[in-house]
């Protein structure tokens, strides 16, 4: 079994950044990619970023890219994101996932384990 613990959320100004962490544990931890994924109210859980465990590639969703950065730590069996220039529409529950070789990195589906989600909200 895999657990998964994200903290780091909380609420910041618009333009301000929050940096989320996302700890792994279990003897079975070994993930082909990680990823982040956010929900608002009232709204589908959307991908935000992934990394490769492995060879560390990333992939950013358009609304993100430039603004967020994922990176890891393999020895620490954790995972970050680096959210700069926040914007009020980035208010979301934050999750991060683990999923193995098969499925697409984009799709929450394809994720077997899940944290509880932290909760971010960016005020105008």
């Amino acid at each position: 079994q895999v657990q998964l613990v994200e903290s780091g959320g909380g609420l910041v100004q618009a333009g301000g950044s929050l940096n989320l962490s996302c700890a792994a544990s279990g003897r079975t931890f070994s993930p082909y990619r990680m990823g982040w994924f956010r929900q608002a109210p009232g709204k589908e859980r959307e991908f935000v970023a992934a990394i490769s465990w492995i060879g560390g590639n990333t992939f950013y969703a358009d609304s993100v890219k430039g603004r967020f950065t994922v990176s890891r730590d393999n020895a620490k069996n954790t995972v970050y994101l680096q959210m700069n220039s926040l914007k009020p529409e980035d208010t979301a529950v934050y999750y991060c996932a683990s999923k193995p070789p098969r499925g697409l990195y984009y799709e929450s589906a394809a994720f077997n384990y899940w944290g509880q989600g932290t909760q971010v909200t960016v005020s105008s």
